[in-house]
């Protein structure tokens, strides 16, 4: 079988069993071009993948100046040498040919090609004019979770003390929001407590929300391989999909969307009845059990039966398998991310570890993970909504030692209320107090909800909207600059991934035409902006990857990310390492909280938290009385019902969600004729019983309607749960004749034209998992299947076509 053919039919790759205890083995994966054989390839190139959030650390084959190819890195302690689909194809959209070389200004309505200097000169105008005559709050930035740590500092520092606006928001507000936060509300601080090795010792794994196997297939290799080998872990699974994770569960709770709080208290209930936890751990590194312990007194498995339509007896089975681990590891994702009560649920799951005392040692630890390659950076850079180096906006000692760092006055930093989140600056946007809105390296017009509103914010004509990106994306189409960017491979900088590790992506070709890396971008724009200090020299004194890495280590130096043992040459010896890395651990550090908790105390905390039910910040003086000896924090939460129910005019619940062959807007993977293949178009996901109800079959096209919108997409019948819709949310209208909405009064198919623009109130993350939905036959299939893939959680039903599981 043809090796591309193969890796898409078979995603996984062939097993390397493994015991507990013992080290994952090695297996190269490579891809090469057709035609380039081994010997042809001239250098290569060390570099991670950027289309997913696992840090899969690659070299890129370079032949005569082009990419023809990678394979993935064996001495590397994240993927150990496999990659996934997306890191086996997706480098083929670099070469697109579509791709944007010279920037396009808007003129008289139209996008037209210009130079450099007539671009940035257009930016840097009406920046100054809005300075001039409406101060930095006009001016936003809203960035990505796919560029490099030296971009993302740089951004910020241009952001919050060249122009001094709190408006710095990434797209990572719509996957890793409610991850930082609800380590914040924990721990006091962000951090990943976790790592990747843990799978190697675990006993159980429970995954909440997490479509591992789509989301980070390398990781889910290793999870199949401990799975094959002798005393394999057992798999807790809740996702109401059923999904390859599921399909090989121990226990499978497919709960009602929106009550993932209801379940995890049964859970907690359960786990403290039966005196499954850790007192000894408790009275020495936590707080708040007691509090705990009383909210969810009452919170039986057959209470929660009720609410997240899941039998009492299976929660128990879930609770004893949590109650009895010895080794406990939980990773947790947008199934809990993208909900109502986002940060409340995923602090209950940090709990569970509390309690129990799982944490800090080899298989005992918590992944709240990531959704992109880079989003870890964006929390560490300030550039998602916190003051860089996990600093606390609340804290003026914070605020000052930053300053110290930027040689600027305390004064000169927005920090008189919390920096501006993504969903707010749209509504700013909106509103006409933000004028400028500068997106780098996202495409909201895909990716935000409620996207009529969206396209119509960014098509006002008082909003200056630049965007900086690789190719015309549907949000490139509504700006007034657009400036061409390079991508990976084509520029130097450093990634971290969901459990810390610090990847160096090196050059390896020249960007197509005249684009500039990122940071070109934004060191240009602050040396034409003439941004200084407080003595009166330059604000930003680094000038390429390096020396931005170097400041930024200077900014970490004591910070819970502490980077100042780290180098580009270090980083160039066949392996990311792992923050906190400094004098104390220069080899990098495996897991946090390995003896007590370290940035809770309220001098050092990032946080001094928020409410979960209305969002509201604590006061200093609060958390000092709740947590003055710097302890984890167990906070409790009541279960609350979800803001849409269905009804008899939307009887469904509506999901949307990802595909293991997709990133994001497809702005990428749709380019990688492999990846494109195998899910060419968008698809509505229904369970047997309710198509067989509505006399729909596979391959029909369907109209999903919900108070905001409409999409249509041909129906693939699953074993999802009864009463709930899943869309991807990957498909826009770049590779349509509508070019970047709906072609007409015809529904489109992006998702979100029927998701709804609400946020959890704690992590300002956007819902996009618990919509009412109608859905009605528009016409009938003519016998082909949906364009889903058949070999994840969209496989047709087993109980319509006998289909075995993909290994």
């Amino acid at each position: 079988m043809d090796a591309s053919v193969e890796r898409i039919e078979r995603p996984w790759g062939t097993r390397t069993p493994y015991d507990a205890h013992e080290p994952w083995p090695v297996r190269v994966d490579t891809y090469l071009e057709p035609g380039v054989e081994p010997s042809r390839v001239q250098r290569w190139v060390q570099t991670a993948s950027i289309l997913h959030s696992d840090g899969d650390a690659m070299d890129i084959a370079v032949v005569d100046g082009r990419p023809v190819g990678v394979r993935g890195r064996a001495g590397d302690r994240v993927n150990h040498g496999r990659l996934g689909p997306k890191d086996l194809f997706g480098w083929q959209a670099n070469t697109s040919p579509d791709r944007l070389t010279r920037p396009l200004i808007r003129e008289d309505g139209r996008l037209v090609e210009c130079d450099w200097d007539t671009a940035m000169d257009r930016i840097v105008g009406r920046s100054r004019e809005l300075l001039a005559g409406r101060g930095p709050g006009a001016i936003g930035f809203y960035t990505s979770g796919q560029l490099f740590l030296e971009e993302y500092y740089t951004l910020a520092v241009l952001a919050r003390a060249g122009i001094g606006t709190n408006h710095l928001d990434g797209n990572t507000r719509l996957c890793t929001a409610t991850a930082a936060e609800a380590l914040k509300q924990s721990f006091g601080c962000d951090g990943q407590p976790g790592c990747y090795d843990d799978i190697d010792h675990a006993d159980v794994i429970a995954l909440f929300g997490h479509n591992l196997a789509e989301t980070q297939p390398v990781q889910w290799m290793r999870v199949l391989d401990r799975l094959a080998g002798g005393d394999p872990p057992r798999l807790l699974c809740v996702d109401p999909r059923p999904t390859q994770v599921a399909r090989r569960a121990a226990v499978h709770l497919a709960p009602r969307t929106g009550t993932n709080v209801a379940l995890l208290n049964a859970l907690l209930h359960e786990i403290i009845r039966t005196d499954h936890v850790d007192h000894d751990y408790v009275a020495a590194h936590t707080v708040g059990f007691e509090e705990l312990a009383s909210q969810v007194r009452e919170c039986t498995p057959r209470w929660a039966a009720r609410i997240c339509d899941v039998p009492a007896a299976l929660i128990g089975e879930a609770a004893e398998l949590l109650g009895t681990a010895e080794r406990l590891l939980s990773t947790v994702l947008q199934g809990v991310y993208q909900a109502h009560q986002a940060t409340a649920a995923a602090v209950q799951i940090n709990n569970l570890h509390l309690i129990r005392g799982m944490l800090g040692r080899p298989g005992a630890g918590v992944l709240q993970m990531n959704g992109q390659p880079s989003a870890q950076n964006t929390r560490e850079c300030g550039a998602d909504g916190d003051l860089p180096g996990f600093r606390n906006w609340q804290n003026d000692a914070h605020v000052a030692d930053l300053a110290r760092v930027w040689n600027v006055e305390p004064a000169a930093l927005p920090h008189y209320a919390p920096p501006t989140h993504a969903m707010q600056m749209f509504r700013y946007a909106e509103q006409g107090s933000i004028h400028m809105l500068w997106i780098s390296g996202t495409n909201p017009a895909v990716s935000l909800p409620e996207l009529s509103r969206i396209r119509s914010i960014l098509a006002q004509e008082r909003l200056f909207v630049v965007v900086q990106d690789l190719f015309r994306t549907e949000t490139a189409q509504l700006a007034d600059v657009v400036l061409p960017a390079a991508t990976w491979g084509e520029k130097t900088g450093t990634l971290t991934n969901a459990d810390r590790t610090v990847h160096l992506s090196d050059k390896a070709v020249e960007p197509p035409g005249e684009a500039r890396p990122d940071l070109d971008v934004f060191l240009d724009y602050a040396a034409r902006m003439d941004f200084r200090d407080k003595d009166g020299d330059p604000l930003i004194t680094w000038h390429d990857p390096e020396s931005a890495f170097e400041a930024w280590k200077r900014c970490s130096a004591g910070r819970p990310c502490d980077y100042t043992g780290l180098t580009y040459a270090g980083l160039r010896r066949g392996s990311g390492i792992q923050w906190p890395c400094d004098a104390q651990a220069p080899q990098g550090t495996a897991r946090l909280y390995t003896d007590g908790i370290s940035w809770a105390r309220p001098d050092r905390c990032e946080s001094y938290g928020k409410d979960l039910v209305t969002g509201a910040t604590d006061e200093e003086a609060d958390y000092r009385s709740l947590n003055p000896d710097g302890k984890a924090m167990i906070r409790a939460a009541a279960y609350l019902p979800p803001h849409e129910a269905p009804d008899e005019t939307y009887p469904f619940q509506l999901t949307t969600g990802r595909t293991l062959y997709h990133f994001h807007t497809r702005t990428k993977t749709a380019r990688a004729p492999q990846l494109n293949a195998a899910a060419p178009d968008v698809w509505v996901e229904m369970a047997a019983a309710d198509a067989a109800t509505l006399g729909l079959g596979e391959g029909d096209l369907v109209e999903v309607t919900t108070r905001q919108g409409a999409l249509r997409g041909r129906l693939r019948v699953t074993d999802i749960r009864p009463g709930l819709l899943f869309v991807p949310f990957h498909y826009g209208y770049w590779d349509t004749d509508g070019g970047y909405g709906p072609d007409g009064d015809t529904p489109g198919r992006a998702a979100n034209e029927t998701t709804v623009t609400d946020w959890d109130p704690v992590s300002k993350q956007p819902l996009l998992k618990t919509a009412a939905a109608a859905l009605h036959l528009v016409e009938r299939g003519d016998g082909s299947p949906a364009p889903a893939p058949t070999t994840t959680a969209s496989a047709p039903s087993r109980a319509t076509d006998g289909g075995e599981d993909a290994r």
